[in-house]
């Protein structure tokens, strides 16, 4: 098969390693358990120091699914017994109850977002209850600047039900399509139906909110580029404001449920960059922009606007427009990015509920990190990287008080693979990826990780997915 220009073969197989999404720096790795609920308490009380308050966003993980997906890696519960939801919602609000009187009230809550697992898995009634929880706590912004967002498996709501989800206050939605090509969605065990999705789009359009997120996927089993054409033209006519076209991210190690593919059917790694480029070829004819990696928007939404004034950010939720915002994260394996730290909530059901009945106190943290001076500003270059494809080399100086050339000389070294590849231009004031290197921020932003070239001298193995 004849490889797209955007990238030849040596540079394929130069490039195509793992490495980390850099939702975070540093990676969920590196966090450890010596991070207690002690820690997090304290850097709660430092953040509302702050001279301005921080506005909040709020994560909740609602980890049920009623059958498997063989390509997900995600945190989730296989079970159709819908009582499950119930019970899982009076834990969510004793979690809420303890942390929310944490945070001083003049920090007022930007952004919602509710991941999964399948959160529709609740219905609108129970999805009401854990919002009043919220606002019992914590105060929300109530301007339309506000989001309020849900992900949504359409195999699992109506029209109808997105249209009690609205009137409860939720103005983005991003529904889970990965491919309508009937062999590939044999191949994962999801069976989606076209017009249903469609529909679905065309319901949250109708209901008010402001915007729709499709999620497609690319190096599945039995893809082909005809078929993900096809996908793709579809989708298109419904016109999302947003889609993330994710690279599957074979792991079976890792994942259990996708040891039921087989490894046999994946593309080769030239057809999945001929997905890839499927996609950008068609999205950009079709007027959306590239936000960064993975993510892509029309030039009214959002997201493109912030890529376009320099305030997008980056963290666990993906891309998002709210820069200065501490997230604090719910429920099972939950993650939590407060002043200088992280923290996340154990992974499993039992071990998070468990830790709730410690105290009536007890905040169920499972790890995290405080961060240090070099993680803060190692993780300010990797965000510019991955939200604007730039460093400002200056700013960086600026901003730390530090000689750029002299403190990153070993990954200005490293970079100079990359420039030599055409990838990335280095001046003195800035570096910045070219229009091939768009596809390869995760590289260049590899090239600063302190804790990704530890590993590699320890000759500790890769726990990353495949950068491409």
């Amino acid at each position: 098969m004849k490889l797209p220009p955007i990238l030849d073969d040596g540079l394929l197989q130069r490039y195509d390693r793992p490495g980390p999404r850099y939702t975070s720096y540093p990676a969920a790795p590196r966090f450890h358990e010596g991070f207690d609920q002690a820690a997090l308490r304290e850097q709660i009380a430092l953040s509302n120091e702050d001279p301005v308050p921080r506005r909040l966003s709020l994560y909740a993980h609602i980890p049920f699914c009623e059958s498997p997906c063989f390509y997900c890696g995600c945190n989730r519960i296989i079970t159709r017994d819908h009582r499950r939801g119930a019970s899982y919602l009076e834990a969510l609000d004793q979690e809420i109850d303890r942390i929310g009187p944490l945070f001083d009230n003049d920090r007022e809550v930007i952004q919602l977002h509710l991941g999964g697992g399948t959160p529709n898995f609740l219905t609108p009634e129970q999805l009401g209850q854990l919002l009043d929880s919220f606002n019992r706590q914590f105060r929300f912004n109530e301007t339309e600047e506000r989001d309020f967002s849900i992900e949504l498996d359409p195999r699992h709501v109506t029209p109808e039900e997105i249209g009690h989800l609205a009137a409860l206050g939720f103005n983005r939605a991003s529904l889970g399509v990965q491919d309508f090509d009937p062999a590939v969605q044999a191949a994962v065990n999801r069976i989606q139906g076209v017009e249903m999705t469609l529909d679905l789009i065309d319901a949250c359009h109708r209901h008010g909110m402001r915007s729709v997120n499709v999620d497609l996927i690319y190096g599945l089993p039995k893809q082909t580029e005809a078929g993900f054409g096809r996908t793709l033209d579809t989708v298109l006519q419904a016109r999302p404001e947003r889609l993330a076209i994710y690279g599957y991210a074979h792991l079976p190690e890792l994942f259990k449920a996708q040891k039921q593919l087989d490894a046999a059917d994946l593309p080769s790694p030239g057809v999945r960059l001929a997905l890839l480029r499927l996609a950008i070829e068609k999205l950009t004819a079709a007027g959306y922009e590239h936000i960064g990696m993975d993510h892509f928007a029309l030039p009214t939404d959002e997201l493109a606007k912030a890529r376009r004034s320099g305030s997008l950010h980056r963290n666990f939720m993906g891309y998002t427009t709210h820069a200065e915002t501490d997230l604090v994260g719910f429920g099972v394996s939950a993650i939590s990015h407060i002043g200088a730290s992280f923290s996340q909530n154990p992974r499993d059901l039992a071990t998070w509920e468990a830790r709730l009945r410690f105290g009536r106190e007890a905040l169920p943290v499972w790890r995290g990190l405080a961060l240090d001076t070099d993680d803060l500003v190692r993780a300010d270059v990797i965000s510019q990287i991955m939200c604007v494809g730039t460093v400002n080399i200056r700013e960086i100086e600026h901003d730390h008080g530090l000689v750029f050339t002299r403190y990153f000389a070993t990954a200005l070294e490293r970079l100079r693979a990359m420039q030599a590849d055409g990838l990335v231009e280095i001046s003195s004031d800035l570096i910045r990826a070219t229009s091939r290197g768009q596809l390869l921020l995760r590289h260049l932003a590899m090239c600063f990780d302190a804790y990704l070239h530890e590993r590699a001298a320890s000759m500790q193995p890769a726990r990353f997915s495949k950068a491409i």
